[in-house]
């Protein structure tokens, strides 16, 4: 619906005519013309008499239409589109992917087709974390050495954008899940606010860092964060032959979770991935609508340009 930014303009329309009546009247310059004495005496008689009727000339009728068209600009006539509220629940969530060697191994599916871990963590997180509309998002990659990929933001797009952009080796081969999980806890240390979760996710056994991964857990737990993870492989280190290679370490995942009060999740296919991602959704489920915005378009440039359109003719029409 239509409304005006600054209605109080409005009272400049009467300007005009008070500053007819204030202001001392210009004094007209040239010659006077001369007249015969009684023309002049019956002119004076009709003016004081009112027999000469006031009448707007079209000029007049242009200039009013000019200012009371710039008066409406000024006043900022503008319509306003309600935009829906984004589901708010005050919680930061770190994605902590694993982007070690073992992550290119193609024992998944995707579509019928054979695809790599990596792809498949690829599509649901990113996914996942499309979902999430509300919370501050980030992303902590690691191999040997853990980076932080993406800042906190509720710019949820970029993040998954940053998921689906993810390749292996570029922070090393090794699977070093304290730093990972470490530097995530660094950034949540500063975080204000009310939930603070972390979501790692890796298909290995921890074989790099000087921490031990449980002793890392217990500071999160300290922090009060919440640890769920996700251990991505078709074979566990528990029931596994040595010669068997890419398996992954379940139990000690399971044990990170346990410490923070989080959930362990066992991924062997694709669509125990899907499963994941949805059950996280109704553990980390949204909590509330936030504030709705409202966006204004400005209307003020049909009124200006009438008022232009106007002034033209009245100059055409003057010359």
């Amino acid at each position: 619906m239509p409304e005006l930014a600054d209605p109080w303009a409005l009272l400049l329309v009467p300007l005009p005519l008070l500053a007819a009546r204030l202001l001392p009247p210009m004094r007209a310059g040239g010659g006077a013309l001369a007249v015969p004495e009684r023309v002049g005496l019956a002119l004076i008689a009709a003016a004081r008499t009112g027999k000469i009727a006031a009448r707007l000339s079209l000029r007049q009728v242009l200039l009013w239409g000019i200012w009371l068209l710039l008066v409406v600009a000024i006043a900022g006539p503008r319509s306003v589109t309600p935009v829906p509220a984004l589901r708010v629940s005050g919680r930061d969530l770190a994605v902590v992917l694993d982007l070690s060697g073992s992550m290119v191994r193609d024992d998944f599916f995707l579509d019928g087709q054979p695809a790599t871990r990596l792809d498949a963590v690829k599509r649901v997180g990113a996914a996942f974390v499309r979902r999430r509309a509300g919370d501050r998002v980030a992303l902590v990659v690691f191999g040997s050495e853990a980076y932080y990929a993406a800042a906190f933001s509720h710019d949820v797009e970029a993040v998954a954008q940053r998921i689906e952009a993810a390749e292996i080796g570029i922070s090393g081969r090794a699977t070093n899940i304290p730093d990972g999980l470490g530097l995530a806890l660094k950034r949540l240390q500063r975080s204000e606010a009310a939930s603070k979760v972390v979501i790692l996710l890796s298909d290995g056994s921890s074989n790099a860092g000087a921490t031990e991964p449980a002793g890392v857990a217990r500071m999160a737990r300290d922090m009060g964060v919440t640890v769920h993870t996700i251990a991505l492989g078709p074979k566990d280190a528990a029931d596994a032959s040595p010669s068997d290679q890419g398996v992954v370490d379940a139990k000690a995942l399971r044990v990170l979770a346990e410490i923070t009060g989080g959930e362990n999740f066992r991924v062997r296919t694709t669509e125990d991935l899907v499963a994941v991602g949805e059950a996280l959704d109704r553990l980390e489920a949204t909590e509330g609508d936030g504030l709705s915005a409202e966006v204004f378009r400005e209307l003020w440039v049909w009124p200006a340009g009438m008022a232009l359109v106007l002034s033209l003719g009245l100059a055409w029409r003057e010359t």
